[in-house]
């Protein structure tokens, strides 16, 4: 039988080392990055500056964009941690 070894890698951004404090984390998703030219070998964004839900959080409609209709994981991530 073999061993297996697994390694987990934390992030170093994520890791709070405060006692008494609390981190506040925001996560906003900014402009789309969906590349629509891709398949002809080209490069073309369609414009949409920031996502939108199409529905209520919770739905599978939260993780589609009103704006584009792209999924939500096209738009551009945006982690802001604030230590209180």
């Amino acid at each position: 039988m073999k061993k297996r070894q697994v390694v987990v890698k934390r992030d170093g951004s994520t890791r709070i080392c405060a006692t008494s404090s609390s981190a506040i984390r925001s996560v906003r998703y900014a402009e789309c990055q969906k590349n629509h030219a891709a398949s002809i070998g080209g490069y073309a964004v369609d414009g949409c500056r920031e996502f939108m839900a199409s529905g209520e959080e919770g739905t599978s409609d939260a993780l589609t964009c009103a704006a584009c209709g792209c999924h939500r994981n096209f738009h551009r991530r945006e982690v802001e941690t604030e230590v209180v």
